[in-house]
């Protein structure tokens, strides 16, 4: 089993900066992803970014994020990090950590969640 605790987010204005924080414990080596997801008021949940902790920390991005959005890893510490720069408006969601277990039992973690706020 794998626990996911998730810190950081809170309220920004537009074109402000944030950084979320996704710490994993417990059977970490299963993991093969792990990433955000945001959810807004209204919107379908959508993938924001995710980074592959076994193939050289491999990243990818939603198109809304890239350029404003770095997911990096920390291994030492199994913690993921999105640094969110030049917030806008539309940025507003829950985000909630997720960590993908490819290796062992073959399901999905998540943590509780984090609202993000921008303000215009």
């Amino acid at each position: 089993q794998v626990e996911l605790m998730e810190s950081g987010g809170g309220l920004a204005q537009a074109g402000g900066s944030l950084r979320l924080s996704c710490a994993a414990s417990g059977d970490t080596i299963c993991i093969k992803d792990m990433g955000w997801y945001r959810q807004a008021p209204g919107k379908e949940r959508e993938l924001v970014a995710k980074i592959t902790i076994s193939s050289g920390d491999r990243t990818n991005y939603a198109d809304s994020v890239k350029g404003r959005f770095t997911i990096s890893s920390d291994n030492a510490k199994n913690t993921v990090y999105l640094q969110m720069n030049n917030l806008k408006p539309e940025d507003t969601a829950v985000y909630s950590c997720y960590g993908w277990d490819d290796y062992c039992y073959g399901k999905t973690y998540w943590a509780k969640g984090t609202l993000v706020t921008v303000s215009s």
